[in-house]
């Protein structure tokens, strides 16, 4: 189960979260999120991944970011195009595509399917007008409408209150799970303990 803690952006608080064995950390290069990191990190982690958490973003600012900040998997969360996804995995990075999921709409299996052959994960998040970060949960079982083949992370306000859920939750594709606004004591500021004994549980 990889373990994913996104939304980082002070240095001392991403030292101690690195320590906890999170498997991957996200850090949010969008200028409308309140975790907004800016352009450079102030601490580049050694032992996880740097997941880049992108909107929109123009390609080149994007591709400068991610070199400056020696990020090893991109994150694109806005309506980018599955030919945007596979020019940035032929430069030889990660990339995750986020899906917005509501229960009050089918599964949008028309859409993840065209990203099928151009992302290494899918995330699933919850649907919001400001890309994720809402702290809102979404039906989970909807996602066993999901019968692509790319494997996903499982997003959406999970909180320390949903260990036995997460681990109740069962599907082919479903690696890992992504960690944010639940943890947090303010935003980009997580509770070190709440993510601790979180962890543990999966350990």
């Amino acid at each position: 189960m990889i373990i994913k803690v996104c939304g980082m952006r002070e240095e001392a608080n991403v030292r101690e979260v690195e320590q906890l064995g999170a498997d991957w950390m996200g850090f949010i290069f969008y200028p409308k999120s309140p975790r907004y990191v800016g352009k450079t990190l102030a601490y580049l982690p050694k032992s996880v991944k740097k997941v880049g958490v992108f909107v929109n973003e123009d390609t080149d600012r994007l591709l400068t970011l991610a070199e400056k900040n020696r990020l090893d998997i991109l994150q694109l969360h806005g309506d980018e195009s599955p030919e945007l996804c596979k020019a940035l995995q032929e430069k030889d990075f990660l990339v995750i595509k986020a899906f917005g999921i509501t229960t009050e709409k089918p599964f949008p299996s028309e859409l993840t399917e065209r990203y099928e052959d151009c992302c290494d994960y899918f995330l699933f998040d919850t649907h919001t007008d400001l890309y994720g970060g809402s702290g809102r949960k979404f039906g989970w079982e909807i996602l066993l409408d999901y019968q692509g083949g790319t494997p996903f992370l499982l997003s959406g306000g999970i909180s320390p209150e949903d260990v036995e859920e997460v681990k109740r939750f069962s599907h082919p594709k479903c690696v890992g799970i992504d960690l944010n606004s639940g943890f947090e004591i303010s935003p980009a500021v997580k509770n070190i303990q709440l993510l601790q004994r979180f962890i543990s549980a999966f350990r």
